[in-house]
């Protein structure tokens, strides 16, 4: 375990699960706004726990699942603040940690990070980018049996309207194709429809919906059965948006003619890690590899430079801003 202790006079912050790019941004950033600041690579656990002794605040990733039993420690050793490094929190169970007096926030950062990917990936699957690009490995330079499309003559359907489904919205208009919104508070001018409506019409739906006990599932078997037959689904947001099962059975009956998923049911342990050894026991991770329709990428939309210096900063200027509100409270 590497661990870095900068010792200041201060505010006090320990940074978990930071790799080598996040270490270098934490010290800077640190060292400007004059915090002290306890960084290691290892993901929060039992065994670096008391790296937090002392510190009011600490900042994590979103890769790793903080159970409740790791916040009623977290809390024994005077921690009031946990700063996601992430838009979502769905790996810290947050009503349990505000009961053993643990706020739990999250992070902004560069919308266009997700957004774009989504736009590659969207590409990506009009294209038939998968197979063309599996042949040419093998120097099979042959036009592939099923022409592309065009993305102005398709009609996307964009679920959840917040700051990264926004910044969608915004490039898609560059290529001309009609456009599809829906979200339970309708944020910009984009052209809302109800949710049945948006499955039945749009040739691509895309998904940019935080998980919670309302979205879990949010497409499942009727909600699959409803989308227009033939439609492409894209998930850069959770994996359980999705019902993995029911979107497998509509893949390969033909009912849904592709998929891109940055994230994925079950990927805790095996996205971020080397597998090229060693056996994948989520078959369902299996399966959709093995299609030639289904492009998968490791949870990677977010991970840019300019991303990954906004949430570095912006995790400790949330840290700061409540020591600040807590001193005050205290005076």
């Amino acid at each position: 375990m590497k661990v870095d202790t900068q010792i200041m006079t201060k505010k006090g912050i320990t940074a978990y699960g930071c790799g080598p790019n996040e270490v270098l941004l934490f010290r800077k950033i640190a060292d400007r706004n004059d915090v002290a600041l306890t960084i290691t690579e290892a993901a929060l656990s039992v065994t670096n726990l008391e790296l937090a002794s002392g510190n009011q605040c600490i900042s994590v990733d979103h890769k790793t699942h903080i159970p409740d039993s790791m916040l009623r420690a977290l809390s024994r050793i005077g921690v009031a603040y946990i700063s996601s490094r992430s838009t979502g929190c769905n790996h810290i169970n947050v009503a349990y940690a505000k009961s053993v007096g643990i706020t739990v926030g999250t992070v902004t950062y560069s919308s266009g990070s997700v957004a774009d990917y989504t736009l590659m990936l969207m590409l990506m699957l009009v294209r038939n980018a998968k197979t063309t690009i599996s042949r040419t490995a093998i120097r099979d330079y042959r036009l592939p049996e099923v022409r592309g499309r065009e993305l102005r003559d398709l009609t996307i359907g964009v679920i959840g309207t917040g700051r990264i489904g926004v910044a969608v919205i915004e490039r898609l208009q560059g290529f001309g194709c009609p456009v599809l919104a829906y979200d339970r508070y309708p944020k910009t001018s984009a052209v809302y429809a109800p949710l049945g409506t948006l499955l039945h019409q749009s040739d691509i739906i895309t998904l940019h919906t935080p998980l919670n006990a309302d979205t879990h599932h949010l497409l499942d078997r009727s909600r699959i059965a409803q989308m227009k037959r033939g439609a492409l689904v894209i998930n850069t947001g959770r994996g359980a948006l999705l019902d993995t099962t029911s979107l497998i059975e509509a893949l390969k009956d033909g009912r849904l003619s592709g998929a891109a998923l940055d994230v994925l049911e079950g990927e805790e342990g095996i996205f971020y890690s080397d597998y090229q050894n060693d056996p994948i026991k989520n078959q369902q991770l299996l399966c959709l590899q093995e299609l030639q329709n289904v492009i998968i990428t490791p949870h990677t939309a977010y991970y840019t430079d300019h991303a990954l210096s906004d949430m570095v900063e912006n995790s400790i200027m949330c840290c700061l801003k409540f020591e600040k509100k807590q001193a005050t409270w205290t005076n």
